[in-house]
C-alpha cells in the first residue's frame, strides 16, 4: 500500500502535475503544510554513484527529521521520505525515490516536536532509473511530505494528494561506469625490441544498455618492473571507438597497464595488468 500511494503522490508531483518551487530548510509552513525540518542528509555515504549498464545499485540515504509531535506519519495516507532529482523542483529532468518506507527512530522530543533518525534505500537501475546521458551529472536531495486520499478498484480510481518538497538538501554526483583493457605484444619479447600496448576505453551508455567507445580521452600507460611499483610511462589519447595503442622499447620484464583518471560524467578506471617477459 505504501508503494502504491507513494507513487501516486511522488509521481503527480515530479511529473509537473503540481506547481512547486524550490525551498530551503528549515522553512516556514505554507497553509496546510506541517513544519518539517530535514537535516543532515547524506546520500551514498557522500561518495559519487557509479552505474554500469546491467547491475542495479542500492543507494543508502540517512537524515534527521524534526516534525510536530502531534503529526502522525503512518506511510499509508501520510508520507515522508527523501527523494533525488535532477534539475530544479520547478523543472525536474528525472527523479529517484525509495521503493519502501524509510525506517525512523525517535532520538529527541520536546513539548511540541519529535526528532527522528531515518534511513532509506533508493535502488537505481540503469536503463530504467537512468536512461540518458544527461543523467550523468550532479543530482540533489529533497525532503518530501505528502498527504494522500484515494479510492481504487478495477473500475474506478480517484486520488487527491497534497505534496510539499524541500530541495537542495544534499548533492549526489552520478557517473557512468568505465571499462578499460590493456594487452602488450609480442610476448615474450627480445630486449631492445619494440613492444606494442593496445587496449580500449569504453563507458556505460544507459540508452543502449551497452558499453560504447570513449574517444578523445587522456589515458596513462604505466609500467611496473618485476619487484617494483607502477610508474607513468606516457600519456596517450583514445581514438575511434575508444581504441588505445602505443609502443615502447622492451628493456626489462614487468607489467603494463592503462589508467583513466575519469571525467565529470565518467568514473575513473584502471585496467588489469599484462605481464611481459623480456629475454
Amino acid at each position: 500500500m505504501w508503494g502504491y500511494m507513494r507513487k501516486l503522490a511522488i509521481g503527480a508531483t515530479l511529473s509537473g502535475a503540481l506547481a512547486l518551487t524550490g525551498l530551503a530548510v528549515p522553512v516556514a509552513s505554507a497553509s496546510g503544510t506541517p513544519d518539517l525540518t530535514f537535516a543532515g542528509v547524506t546520500v551514498n555515504n557522500g561518495k559519487p554513484l557509479v552505474v554500469g549498464v546491467s547491475k542495479a545499485v542500492s543507494v543508502p540515504v540517512t537524515y534527521t527529521l524534526t516534525r510536530p509531535k502531534d503529526l502522525v506519519i503512518d506511510q499509508k495516507s501520510t508520507f515522508q521520505a527523501v527523494v533525488l532529482y535532477r534539475g530544479t523542483l520547478r523543472n525536474i529532468g528525472n527523479e529517484l525515490d525509495p521503493e519502501t518506507a524509510p525506517s525512523c527512530s525517535a532520538t529527541a522530543t520536546t513539548d511540541t516536536t519529535v526528532t527522528e533518525s531515518c534511513t532509506e534505500s533508493i535502488v537505481v537501475e540503469p536503463g530504467d532509473s537512468l536512461w540518458e546521458a544527461a543523467d550523468a551529472t550532479t543530482w540533489k536531495a529533497a525532503g518530501l511530505y505528502a498527504h494522500a486520499e484515494g479510492t481504487v478498484s478495477d473500475d474506478y480510481l480517484h486520488n487527491e494528494t497534497d505534496v510539499s518538497l524541500w530541495g537542495n538538501l544534499a548533492p549526489l554526483t552520478v557517473r557512468r561506469a568505465a571499462q578499460l583493457t590493456a594487452n602488450a605484444a609480442p610476448e615474450p619479447v627480445a630486449k631492445g625490441k619494440t613492444l606494442t600496448v593496445k587496449g580500449s576505453l569504453t563507458r556505460a551508455n544507459w540508452e543502449t544498455g551497452k558499453y560504447t567507445g570513449y574517444k578523445g580521452q587522456t589515458v596513462l600507460l604505466q609500467f611496473k618492473a618485476d619487484g617494483g611499483s607502477y610508474k607513468n610511462v606516457k600519456a596517450i589519447t583514445s581514438g575511434t571507438g575508444g581504441a588505445l595503442s602505443t609502443t615502447v622499447t622492451a628493456t626489462r620484464s614487468g607489467t603494463y597497464r592503462f589508467v583513466f583518471t575519469g571525467t565529470a560524467t565518467t568514473a575513473a578506471k584502471t585496467s588489469a595488468g599484462d605481464h611481459v617477459t623480456v629475454r
